[in-house]
């Protein structure tokens, strides 16, 4: 069973501005350590971002700078922000959650069904 759910995803022009939002079925997911992966296909999963109470921000070169992870507790939802989008953008963004090892894109022990993103030029 799906223990996070993503929304947000969408089709968008070069240039444009996303928000993805992730919401745990169970709002201590939270307090874990949590990601962002995306897949297109033909190409492996690729870690994107990822946040942990005990460690910063973490992201993959591609998307530094252009791209913010953030969680909201109160909201019971983890975010990101894509902004200046590119068609390289373009994949099935997943939500993972609590982090075992290997750090950052290692290992996570749950995951949700993933959201489309397509970026046009």
């Amino acid at each position: 069973q799906a223990q996070l759910v993503e929304s947000g995803g969408d089709s968008v022009q070069a240039g444009g501005s996303l928000r993805l939002s992730c919401t745990p079925s169970e709002y201590t997911y939270l307090r874990y350590a949590m990601a962002w992966f995306r897949q297109v296909p033909g190409k492996e999963r690729e870690g994107v971002a990822a946040i942990s109470p005990i460690r910063g921000p973490t992201y993959a070169d591609s998307v530094k700078g252009r791209f913010t992870i953030s969680k909201d507790t109160a909201k019971n939802a983890l975010y990101l922000q894509m902004n200046w989008l590119k068609p390289d953008d373009t994949g099935m963004y997943f939500c993972a959650a609590d982090s075992r090892s290997g750090w950052p894109w290692g290992v996570y022990r749950f995951w949700g069904q993933g959201t489309q993103v397509t970026v046009s030029s």
